[in-house]
Order: C-alpha cells, then structure tokens, then sequence
C-alpha cells in the first residue's frame, strides 16, 4: 500500500514513541502532538492505532516480498548471490531502521500486546513464504542442501542482528572503537555483521 506525505509523517512519530515509550505507553495523543496533526486526522487515516501500528509494520517489511519477487525473476544471480542481496537488504534496512527492530524485540519479549504478537507473526509467515522460494529455487538448480530449516536460519540471523544492535556499546569498548565517530561505528558494524551472516548462511544452504 502506498502512503501519502501526511500518513508517512504520522507513521515514523508513531515508530519514535512506540519505541521510546512502548505501545501501551504511547497515546495517539502524543502522537499527533509528535507528527504535527490533530487526533482527528489520525482516526481518519488509520481507525485506531491498533491498525497504526499495523500501517507501521506494513510499510517497514512490505520491501521483503518485493525484493525476494524481483530476486527469483533475477537470471544474471546465481542462487547464493541471491541469498547474499537478501541479506545485504535485511542488514541494511534493519541497521537503518534500528527503532522498529526494537519495537518488535520489546513488545514480543516484554510487553507481549496481543496486536503487536499478531502482527508480527503475520509478518513472519507471510516473509517465510516469499523466502522459502528462495531456498526452493536453489536446491531445484542443485546449489543448496535437500534439507535446510529455514525459520532457523533466519532466526540466526535476526538473532544476530539483534544481539548486535542491543550489545554494540559492549562490541564497541570490547574492539576499541571508542575513536571512531558514531557514523564510522556503524559502518564498521554492518560491514562485519554481513560477513558474519553470510559465512553462516553459507555452512548452512552449501554442502562443502
């Protein structure tokens, strides 16, 4: 679904405050304050931020089934390029997006809000099936292992992104990147986590 200026604009004031003061904790009230516009407005958008926050997982995880259409039409990649783009995508949205990631992480570890539970698990369902393709495609052409659990290898690498995103500080004094402007940190960090997954996916999808 495509979203004008204004539902944009009340989304990421939405994204900001669910994930600074959690979704129970956050008022559409504050939200309009945040995003510039009255209550009203929000109403007429949305109905109700239960279905905010629907909008707002729709328009941070929409790209997944995209991308992964366009990547199976895509003849000039081998599968495991295709695999490596996925998760170039993945990383770099994710890092890029770091107060979703933690609205998803907060409300299904702490929280556990029944809509948010739901919609997240929708999400889930709905990316696997687009990416399971993906996997599919590769073992017909005789590239990835027959046998290959694919919710546990994405679990692997949210896993990691999201130890990563949590512990960077930890990472950050561990290494001594103390010197590096936070820009130059988190360049360093994406760099290093795509490698990182990508040698996992490839021990996991490639028998040597």
């Amino acid at each position: 679904m495509e979203y004008n200026e204004k539902q944009v604009q009340i989304i990421e004031a939405a994204e900001h405050l669910f994930a600074t003061k959690g979704f129970e904790g956050a008022s559409v009230r504050d939200i309009a304050e945040a995003a510039g516009v009255n209550i009203a407005m929000i109403s007429y958008y949305f109905g109700s931020k239960e279905k905010l926050m629907e909008a707002l997982f729709e328009e941070r995880t929409s790209h997944v089934r995209l991308r992964v259409e366009a990547l199976l039409k895509d003849n000039s990649l081998e599968p495991f390029e295709k695999v490596e783009a996925l998760v170039d995508d993945y990383v770099e949205r994710i890092l890029g997006s770091q107060q979703f990631h933690k609205i998803i992480v907060c409300e299904q570890v702490i929280n556990k809000n029944p809509v948010i539970l739901k919609a997240v698990l929708q999400l889930k369902k709905k990316n696997m099936e687009v990416i399971s393709k993906l996997i599919k495609d590769g073992q017909q052409k005789g590239v990835f292992r027959k046998k290959v659990d694919v919710s546990l290898m994405m679990a692997t690498m949210f896993g990691t992104i999201t130890q990563s995103i949590i512990g960077q500080d930890y990472y950050r004094e561990l290494n001594g990147l103390e010197s590096l402007s936070e820009k130059e940190f988190q360049q360093l960090l994406k760099k290093k986590l795509l490698a990182h997954i990508k040698l996992l996916f490839k021990a996991i999808l490639i028998e040597i």
